[in-house]
């Protein structure tokens, strides 16, 4: 069972186009169904950092850091305590949000096309987003602070640039639309129950430097996110399993969601309050609802944690509702959703993942 197929079973839940399933509250009335079209016209470009150990290139070979200097083209990226390599990571939560940005309508480009060979030095990367024309890149990582364990240190984090970026397009990407996307990033992790590192000098969720070149390459806006520290043991359980792998895809993509399609309509639905699924023994309860009105200061990526989300559309919210599934019953939990009849009865943003798992079957 894949973490894609658990996708397209949230999304049938958080939809609530399905009523048999057992031992389930059904979703709340005002929760938004999908078209599949909704991001139609967008593009996103995505980055798994890292690549597979299939390649012959020179990590080592020096290459434009986008500040007058050279840094290394690329690195291995780290490997958890669990001694799992963090460019599988990327690659399936990338994928996972590659599917779910597609059913809705969006062009997704992506830095590599498979997790064993090549996916380019820093600068190639950059240098692809920005020539994708993309509304937003984002890239995707995981954290290390040590090659042991490290349990005092924990969270995700989101990476921006250092301003000004010597490159006038770059940071006026990165100072506008990168760092307002980088703020419903962190909103939307936040919302979804992740913690914000607590090390590195992260500050609310945010971390700011100027050694990591991609944001100063990039004329497109971009969204860096470190998504745990494979060193914790909690942080890399989430990380290498199908469950957390899901959690961060769907943190991901509704992040994505929120700055593509800004604030909603005054004719589209209420605010849905996010209903925790019950069972027959006691449900974890997500650990943030996002029910309050949206802020101007988040819309700007200016808001700090705590404050209410702006530029919140209804189908982020819908993603926003399908969490609280997928942390009840898990991947196996939702396995038995997946089935051929419900191709044609469920919503638009199921339809392409449920196919896909089938064709593969």
């Amino acid at each position: 069972m894949s973490a894609t197929t658990a996708l397209m079973c949230a999304g049938i839940l958080g939809a609530g186009l399905i009523g048999a399933a057992p031992a389930t509250a059904a979703p709340s009335a005002t929760t938004p169904s999908t078209t599949g079209n909704e991001l139609s016209g967008k593009t996103v470009f995505l980055d798994p950092g890292h690549q597979g150990t299939a390649h012959s290139q020179n990590l080592q070979r020096q290459v434009d850091d986008g500040r007058g200097g050279t840094k290394d083209c690329q690195t291995t990226g780290m490997t958890t305590v669990d001694g799992v390599p963090e460019h599988t990571i990327n690659w399936k939560v990338s994928e996972l949000v590659r599917s779910s940005l597609e059913s809705l309508g969006a062009t997704v480009k992506t830095s590599r096309a498979d997790d064993s060979g090549w996916g380019g030095c820093v600068d190639d990367r950059a240098r692809a987003a920005s020539e994708s024309g993309a509304d937003v890149a984002v890239s995707i990582h995981a954290d290390s602070t040590s090659t042991a364990t490290d349990a005092d240190k924990h969270g995700f984090h989101l990476i921006v640039p250092t301003l000004p970026i010597p490159n006038a397009a770059a940071d006026a990407a990165q100072s506008e639309g990168g760092r307002s996307a980088s703020t419903l990033m962190r909103d939307s992790y936040v919302r979804a129950g992740f913690e914000p590192a607590n090390y590195a000098g992260v500050d609310e969720g945010i971390q700011e430097r100027s050694d990591v070149a991609g944001p100063a390459l990039t004329t497109v806006p971009l969204v860096f996110v470190e998504m745990g520290n494979g060193s914790n043991p909690d942080d890399a359980a989430l990380l290498e399993g199908a469950d957390g792998q899901l959690k961060h895809a769907i943190a991901i993509s509704t992040g994505i969601i929120d700055y593509l399609l800004g604030a909603e309509t005054a004719s589209a639905p209420a605010a849905a309050t996010t209903t925790t699924p019950t069972t027959t023994a006691a449900a974890p309860a997500a650990k943030m609802t996002d029910t309050a009105a949206p802020s101007e200061s988040s819309a700007t990526g200016t808001g700090s944690i705590g404050a209410p989300t702006a530029g919140r559309s209804a189908l982020s919210r819908l993603l926003d509702s399908v969490s609280p599934y997928v942390q009840t019953f898990g991947v196996d939990g939702l396995k038995g959703l997946a089935t051929p009849e419900n191709v044609s009865s469920v919503s638009t943003f199921a339809q392409g993942l449920l196919k896909q798992i089938l064709a593969a079957r």
